[in-house]
């Protein structure tokens, strides 16, 4: 069993898929490792470490996605179109583990299937007990939230705590958190860690005791209709139309008086939803800051441009292209630490190679192409369907 580590190659990415310390644990798993040249070096781990954890270093992607079995990624294959063919330099019988955006690439799904690639899209890992430790959602976003507050702080014109000094005391900023999933409970456990005075919202009842036991107050019209809004499953429900209009009025008289606004909502193979209207965005105090986390999905705040500061109305709106990727040597650990999880149950102890289980409810849940078909119930049988 051989595992290859590409170097990645997107815009903003500076993330690795192994490191040295994964790499013995793969060794101890029975695989070897090929580790293209410089792969880890903008996250700070050396072809040397690498080396001395016993990886083997090859000179570039071509040579190790030639020699692997299997490829870890962090981003979905590149196209030729894109720069590096990545889909070009992988193999009929080899499998990729990697995030592939399955939902919405379908034309990546549609050809990695037509390589004969076995291919798992890690962002469709089950959010079950058994799973935790393979989610790479919930590990990169845990970090996404905390840098999104830094960069806010960064940002911002004014101190975060209250400071009371000889000129005078300086009051706390505000920070208001919209959405309350692994992203948002970082930036509110952040924000308060900073000395702001810090609120939140989320459609979800059962978020509010979560947002209390972080030091943060709970923003939410707070009806019958409210305190049912949540599945078995622990997920939203569709809230009627009037729900809807109490809530942004609520949100925007709230807004109006907020320092800093963190958005984090993100729907999967979806538009990301609006949460700060232009309106509300007019409303801010000059010197606000929005941090808008899901700007690669559209934006929850339409004013938003992905990678970028732009200021409108007096407030700065940020973009960012990819947060995990700002702090490459944790998010690369936890990463790592997540495939090195998911494919550990896969690898025979007596043979050392990969079997994978196909009633297995990890594997049904990602496994999205295998033997020259896509397999996922999700995804459509025409490759070419966008």
């Amino acid at each position: 069993m051989k595992i290859a580590i590409l170097k990645e190659r997107r815009p903003h990415e500076t993330r690795v898929a192994a490191t040295p310390e994964t790499v013995k644990k793969l060794k101890a798993l029975g695989a070897e490792v090929i580790l293209e040249t410089g792969a880890g070096a903008a996250a700070a781990y050396t072809d040397q470490a690498y080396a001395d954890a016993g990886a083997n270093i090859v000179p570039d992607a071509a040579s190790a996605a030639a020699a692997g079995d299997i490829v870890f990624k962090i981003q979905r294959p590149m196209a030729s179109e894109e720069g590096l063919d990545e889909i070009g330099l992988l193999h009929g019988g080899q499998t990729l583990m990697s995030p592939l955006g399955a939902l919405t690439n379908r034309e990546l799904v549609g050809a990695l299937a037509a390589k004969g690639v076995t291919a798992f899209a890690l962002e469709l890992i089950p959010r079950i007990t058994r799973a935790q430790s393979m989610d790479i959602l919930s590990s990169q976003a845990n970090l996404a939230g905390y840098k999104a507050v830094l960069l806010a702080a960064d940002n911002f014109g004014r101190i975060f705590p209250q400071m009371m000094t000889p000129g005078g005391t300086l009051a706390p900023t505000r920070a208001f958190i919209m959405g309350v999933g692994v992203a948002g409970l970082q930036a509110i456990a952040t924000a308060r860690r900073l000395g702001a005075i810090v609120t939140a919202t989320d459609v979800r009842p059962a978020t509010k005791e979560q947002v209390h036991s972080l030091g943060g107050k709970f923003v939410a019209v707070e009806d019958e209709e409210f305190k049912a809004a949540e599945t078995a499953g622990g997920y939203a429900k569709e809230m009627s139309a009037e729900y809807r209009a109490k809530q942004a009025a609520l949100v925007a008289d709230h807004v109006k008086n907020q320092d800093i606004v963190v958005t984090t909502a993100l729907v999967p193979g979806r538009k990301a939803p609006i949460l700060v209207t232009e309106e509300m965005v007019k409303t801010m105090k000059p010197g606000s800051v929005i941090v808008d986390m899901a700007v690669e999905q559209g934006g929850n705040c339409p004013l938003s441009e992905y990678g970028k500061v732009v200021e409108q109305y007096g407030v700065k709106i940020i973009g960012p292209a990819n947060l995990p990727a700002e702090l490459p040597t944790d998010s690369s650990s936890l990463f790592a630490r997540n495939l090195l999880n998911f494919i550990t149950p896969m690898v025979d102890k007596e043979t050392k190679t990969l079997k994978i289980d196909l009633d297995d409810e990890v594997v049904k849940g990602t496994l999205v192409t295998r033997d020259g078909q896509i397999v996922h119930p999700s995804l459509s049988q025409d490759p070419g369907q966008n």
